[in-house]
């Protein structure tokens, strides 16, 4: 599906961790950077982190050294690991390609809650 679907969000305590995932076609997923956003309440939505096809990473500076993105090719799927998670983290997690246009759809996201 062009339509990414992500999944592992929930509620976690600060400094606790989440991994999530996002499945996305492999016409799509193996031709193009890869990038997690995020959108939290009253906010526009942000590149949280982004892997290139050779598995170059870039993080926003908020979330250096917490968040890892990675790539499963066998599974076409994206995955960022969270770690050391604040409440400001708090928001609903897409994932799509970089710049979004190219897949030309957003998926529902998951939602993360960080209480403190």
């Amino acid at each position: 599906q062009v339509q990414p679907v992500e999944s592992g969000g929930g509620l976690v305590q600060a400094g606790g961790s989440l991994r999530l995932s996002c499945v996305i076609s492999r016409s799509i997923f193996s031709r193009n950077v890869m990038a997690w956003y995020r959108q939290a309440p009253g906010k526009q939505r942000e590149l949280v982190a982004r892997i290139t096809t050779g598995g170059i990473t870039n993080y926003v500076d908020s979330v250096k050294g917490r968040f890892t993105i990675f790539r499963d090719n066998a599974k076409n799927t994206v995955l960022l690991q969270m770690n050391s998670l604040k409440p400001e983290d708090t928001a609903v997690y897409y994932c799509n390609t970089d710049p979004s246009w190219i897949s030309g759809s957003w998926g529902q996201g998951t939602q993360v809650t960080v209480s403190s």
